[in-house]
This record gives C-alpha cells, sequence and structure tokens, in this order.
C-alpha cells in the first residue's frame, strides 16, 4: 500500500497534476492527469448567478467541536429574523452532524421541488433554512459520504436552492479546515463572501485549533469578521455570581485576538436555558430576553457584525 502525503500534493493547476510520486494512490489521481479537473467548476458562475439576490454571506465556523457554532448560527439568524423587513437564510453545510432542523425545531420538515429549484424550509416569513437533515429518512441516519459527494451537496445547495431575494445568508460549517469549507469557498468565489465569524471557548485546547482556523482563513483570503467566546464563564441565575467553567489559561479570546490583530466580538456566558431552547426547538431570545447570553448575542449582532463590518 502507497502511503500519500496530502501535503505534496502538486495541485490540479500543476503540470504535475496526476503524475507526480505523491499522486500515486490518490483516488482522483486519472482526473488530475487527463487535465479535466484544471479549469474553473462551471458550478461556479452559476451559483453566481444565483446568489445575485443575497445581499450578504456570513460563514461561521469553529476549529473545534461542540464550541457552539450551530447554536449560534441559528441564534443569529433567529437575531437577524427579528426585524420583519429583512430576510435572513440560514444554511447547514455540516453534512455529517446537520443539527440546525433540531435547533430550528423542524424536524420531520421535508425538502420541495419546485420549477425554481429547492424550497428551503420557513421557521418565519422572513426566515428560510436548508440542511441535509430534511433529506434523511430519520434524524437517527447516518450520513456517510466520501468528499465528492458532500461537494455535490453543497453545490446543489447553493445553485439549486430557491432563496429568493435574502438580505442576509449564514452559512453553518463543521469543524475544521476540509473539504465542506473548501467547496463553500470555492463555489461562492464569485459571489463574494463578506467574511467569517469563528467560535471559540476559553481553554486552549480550542483556541489551539482557532488558530489552525485563522491560518485556514488567511491562506484562502477569506475575511475574518471576527471571534466570539462562547461559554465565557456561567451567571448564576440565583446570585448572579459569575464562575469559570473553561478557565482561560492563556488568555482566552481577547488574549488570542491580541496578538492576531483579530477584532473580538464579545463574550457569550454559558447558561442552560440555551440548551433547552435548542433541544426544544424555540429561539432563546423569546424564550429568555433577560438572560446575559441573550443580551450578549444581541450586542454582538448588532454593533459589531450589522454595523461595523458588513455595511
Amino acid at each position: 500500500m502507497t502511503c500519500v502525503s496530502f501535503t505534496d500534493c502538486p495541485g490540479t493547476g500543476s503540470s504535475d497534476a496526476g503524475k507526480g510520486s505523491a499522486c500515486q494512490g490518490c483516488p482522483n489521481q486519472s482526473v488530475c492527469a487527463s487535465g479535466a479537473a484544471a479549469g474553473p467548476d462551471p458550478a461556479i458562475e452559476e451559483i453566481k448567478e444565483k446568489m445575485s439576490t443575497v445581499k450578504h454571506k456570513i460563514l461561521v465556523l469553529s476549529g473545534k467541536g461542540g464550541v457552539g457554532k450551530s447554536t449560534f448560527s441559528a441564534h443569529l439568524a433567529h437575531g437577524l429574523a427579528e426585524d420583519e423587513g429583512k430576510q435572513i437564510a440560514l444554511l447547514d453545510v455540516d453534512i455529517c452532524g446537520p443539527s440546525i432542523p433540531k435547533i430550528m425545531g423542524l424536524e420531520g420538515e421535508q425538502v420541495h421541488q419546485s420549477g425554481s429549484g429547492w424550497s428551503p424550509v420557513y421557521v418565519e416569513d422572513n426566515l428560510a433554512v436548508m440542511s441535509v437533515g430534511f433529506l434523511l429518512g430519520s434524524p437517527d441516519d447516518a450520513v456517510i459520504w466520501r468528499g465528492p459527494k458532500k461537494n455535490g451537496m453543497i453545490k446543489q445547495f447553493l445553485r439549486d436552492v430557491d432563496w429568493g431575494e435574502v438580505d442576509f445568508l449564514i452559512v453553518d460549517t463543521p469543524p475544521g479546515t476540509s473539504d465542506e469549507h473548501l467547496s463553500v469557498i470555492q463555489y461562492l468565489s464569485g459571489a463574494h463572501i463578506d467574511g467569517a465569524v469563528i467560535i471559540t471557548t476559553p481553554q486552549e485546547v480550542s483556541l489551539q485549533d482557532v488558530r489552525k482556523e485563522i491560518n485556514f482563513c488567511l491562506k484562502v483570503k477569506l475575511p475574518i469578521i471576527g471571534v466570539v467566546e462562547n461559554m465565557s464563564g456561567f451567571i448564576c441565575p440565583k446570585c448572579k455570581n459569575e464562575s469559570q467553567i473553561f478557565p482561560p489559561t492563556t488568555g482566552g479570546a481577547e488574549k488570542m485576538c491580541s496578538d492576531l490583530g483579530i477584532p473580538l466580538l464579545g463574550r457569550v456566558p454559558l447558561d442552560p436555558n440555551i440548551g433547552k431552547s435548542c433541544d426544544t426547538g424555540k429561539s432563546f431570545f423569546t424564550e429568555i430576553p433577560d438572560s446575559p447570553a441573550t443580551l450578549s448575542t444581541l450586542i454582538i449582532q448588532s454593533s459589531s457584525i450589522i454595523c461595523n463590518h458588513v455595511f
């Protein structure tokens, strides 16, 4: 068996594509060698045309799983949709772990085909959602796909979903810096991405992966709107004292952002009601409007993301 070093991949644009020693054993070797992969994907232009009705596109990223990225994505969409004059769309490209249908209270919903493409599922009249979770027979079904099939699904989401006129498209991504992230950035390369919001928790084990995510954004020239520190302390609902559940042993997101020259958009404290609202598919903005977590998220949404970075 040949051991393949993906870091030595010559790339599809190289004259050595499909011919180098690093290409031996790669499933795409014959495609690269034929030159078929060297040209631009025609879907990029199709997606550019499709996305011409979407004003702003924001990716939500996280280097580490379990930091609350999908929760933040969902409630950012909920918060933006509080303005009934705005049309909001939420796209879940976490193909293997689609949690957005559950968080948005849309489990069991299905995608319908119309003359203009796939119709998204609506939470409110001005909040549309699309996820591979709507295509599964059961929420417990595993999506066991290799990269090309995942990429094909993301292409369909961007090219074939009839979003209509949209002010904000929030794209919830899986953890890491792999197929799904590269596909979204590639396919939207002609349509302009406003930037990425990166979610972390305070401890170093999370920040370590977030630094990789930031490096990824720099390498693919994806603008970074800023970083949100989630689960940033726990405020007791009774005594109002704050405890550090995940101690920021290396200074937390604030120190990291200061070192890297990246905006810290804010901190969202832990609140058990957030988990409860996600399990029941409700917005914690309406369920617990006075929670410190609600107020923190609304401040991040209104002052940092919308006013300072997108408009």
